[in-house]
């Protein structure tokens, strides 16, 4: 067989590395690489499965300064110029000094630069100059309120919230329930708040970002979103994001309004899903029962 043409092709393309660790149960590898331009890669690897819910306790767990290390040992053979552990909860159950304190371990661990996605929602929200925010978690209350401890840390004040108190299967939440957590987390607050944060790498936004942005008038910005604009602008790239106010200074307030259709237009074939379902009422049904667990318990999803 003549293989003679291939010397004309060229390529493959040179590609830079960011390494990603994400806790063993994350879903969404897709999801990261949607940011990512064309000529960057990401090298994944997972922390040890262990047998325990979504809570504080497995976010210390899935954190230890050991554990980080091995993943990061094992994702030094591609060479990533950048490491990023893919964790809210993870990153941020230390407060500030915690996840200061991560970074450095995982630095020393891969002798590249390392950030964690609490670390690079502080980064965010100063560039877009954001004290005061609204934001949703999938999480238990006890959870959402040690987030909200470590951007007070930060500087960074909340003034709404909505979470939804589960503990699994964070990653089967559909975009129509996130949209509306994000709708109860701002109502009351729209004219107070500078942005919105959606937290947890395990939760699917990147559709709804500049859906969101343009109904609720404020940047949105999520854990995933937040993660690779900090890893890939380490390298002097951008992520890649139309229509979203991070990535993008003319999606930001003040910038021309954007031509997207509002939220619950019924799409055309293929489009975005309507929204008028109510919340809880269109979860999955093991969803369904672990936030009903949470109600019986006196959490609610939102105050």
């Amino acid at each position: 067989m003549d293989v003679s043409y291939l010397s004309y092709l060229g390529g493959p393309h040179p590609q830079r590395g960011v390494g990603v660790v994400a806790p063993f149960d994350f879903a969404l590898d897709r999801e990261l690489w949607r940011w990512v331009p064309d000529e960057v890669s990401l090298h994944v690897t997972r922390t040890p499965y262990v047998p325990v819910e979504v809570s504080l306790d497995l976010a210390r767990l899935v954190s230890e300064h050991e554990t980080l290390g091995e993943a990061v040992r094992a994702l030094g053979t591609p060479g990533p110029e950048v490491l990023a552990y893919a964790c809210t909860s993870g990153s941020f159950v230390g407060g500030r000094a915690g996840e200061l304190a991560m970074c450095e371990a995982m630095t020393r661990a891969g002798e590249v630069p390392s950030l964690t996605t609490s670390g690079a929602l502080l980064e965010a929200l100063d560039e877009l100059d954001a004290r005061r925010i609204a934001l949703v978690t999938p999480y238990t209350m006890s959870v959402t309120h040690s987030l909200e401890d470590y951007l007070a840390e930060g500087g960074v004040t909340v003034l709404g919230r909505a979470f939804m108190g589960l503990t699994r299967h964070i990653w089967k939440v559909p975009y129509r329930d996130v949209v509306d957590m994000a709708r109860h987390a701002v109502s009351g607050f729209a004219d107070e708040v500078d942005a919105l944060f959606i937290s947890c790498t395990n939760l699917p936004t990147y559709d709804v970002i500049p859906q969101l942005e343009a109904e609720l008038r404020m940047p949105v910005i999520s854990a995933n979103q937040v993660t690779m604009w900090a890893a890939l602008r380490r390298l002097g790239t951008r992520a890649v994001g139309p229509y979203q106010a991070l990535l993008d200074p003319s999606a930001r307030p003040g910038a021309a309004p954007l031509e997207t259709p509002p939220l619950d237009t019924p799409p055309a074939a293929g489009g975005q899903v309507p929204l008028q379902e109510p919340f809880q009422d269109s979860l999955p049904e093991a969803l369904r029962e672990s936030l009903q667990d949470s109600l019986q318990e006196g959490q609610p999803p939102w105050p």
